[in-house]
């Protein structure tokens, strides 16, 4: 009842007042099976006590549901709650509006936890007054047991605390930082003064959460100490082979993720300093698409594609946000190859158009 009456409030505007020192464990619920008991298990283990855990099950279908109804009948501080399928980001969305903590963090269900987790980041936090604390994570591939640290020491050394644009432009330059939720606590107001939520129906769309909410960090602080195992699955979204019309949906979430790094760079000019490794970001997420692009076996998928780099507006954002000599001729040399690939009997416009309006 306790449970039910936290989210009337949420849903009906009213507002919760945040427990200082908790911490609230989002983790969304779909399908997830086995892996879900090692998950749950290993937040159960955590020796940051002062916790919640809410598990936001996502329409399931198999037992998800019910093992973690056993979860939440054995322990008072694990919450479930149940809702339509709406994907990942609803769900999150969901336990954000009933979460209690002064800080909120996210789990991925079939991924684990360290022990110490919890309790090293919030230690972090509220020593230090930080808006959030983040740590490296190990990868591992689920089928081998093959695992390595996320992002090298010799890349990214733990630091001090920073602004969160500054930290997010040295976590750029590294090269190997991941923009996923999952490596952080985030302070709770923070999240609310910024008004963020996550995107539903876009794939990866921790690329906009993260450099929206370091955007708002005023106190940042990294360990690179690896606390979090990510499990990479061969049923992993960003694993998953794709070509003809399933490519060119897939490449269609990077393209809007362009646009919204790009409008989020002019949204926050003349607030915080939009450092090159900003608009170097909207490039790199843009070359993802261009290097699916010469992969795709299908030529008429393909022209499809060129075409939606232009007609999208893709391309202009790439050469906009030009920031150094190496990525212009990485901008240049994609034109060069665009303009040998397309077919010149149909204008990109054209192409375009023909996407938008197939129902294959």
């Amino acid at each position: 009842m306790l449970k039910k009456c936290r989210l009337l409030y949420c849903l009906a505007g009213f507002d919760m007042t945040y427990i200082p020192g908790l911490l609230s464990v989002i983790m969304p619920l779909y399908n997830t099976g086995e892996p879900f008991i090692a998950c749950m298990d290993s937040l159960i283990a955590q020796t940051w006590k002062n916790l919640e855990i809410i598990i936001v099950n996502d329409g399931s279908t198999d037992n998800s549901a019910e093992l973690a109804q056993s979860y939440a009948d054995r322990y008072p501080h694990v919450h479930l709650l149940h809702q339509r399928n709406g994907g990942v980001s609803a769900a999150r969305n969901t336990g954000m509006k009933v979460a209690r903590g002064e800080y909120i963090a996210y789990v991925d269900g079939d991924d684990i936890a360290y022990p110490e987790m919890y309790e090293t980041l919030m230690t972090m936090a509220l020593k230090d007054n930080l808006d959030v604390a983040q740590c490296n994570a190990d990868w591992c591939i689920a089928e081998t047991g093959h695992t390595w640290a996320s992002i090298p020491t010799d890349r990214i050394r733990s630091t001090g605390v920073m602004t969160g644009p500054d930290w997010l432009r040295k976590a750029l330059a590294s090269r190997r930082w991941r923009h996923v939720v999952w490596m952080g606590v985030y302070r709770h107001q923070t999240i609310r003064d910024a008004g963020l939520t996550f995107l539903s129906g876009l794939h990866h769309q921790d690329i906009i959460w993260t450099t929206e909410f370091m955007f708002n960090a005023k106190r940042a602080r990294y360990t690179e100490i690896p606390l979090y195992k990510y499990f990479l699955h061969g049923a992993s979204v960003s694993r998953l082979p794709r070509t003809g019309l399933k490519n060119l949906a897939y490449q269609r979430h990077y393209i809007k993720i362009t646009r919204l790094l790009d409008k989020m760079n002019h949204d926050y000019a003349g607030r915080i300093p939009i450092y090159p490794e900003f608009k170097q970001q909207v490039i790199y997420e843009a070359l993802r698409v261009c290097h699916c692009i010469r992969k795709e076996p299908d030529e008429k998928i393909r022209q499809r594609m060129i075409a939606e780099v232009f007609v999208s507006g893709m391309f202009k954002r790439m050469v906009s946000n030009i920031c150094s000599v190496k990525l212009g001729y990485q901008v240049l040399l994609w034109a060069i190859r665009f303009s040998q690939w397309r077919d010149k009997a149909l204008t990109p416009r054209r192409l375009a158009h023909l996407t938008l309006d197939s129902k294959e």
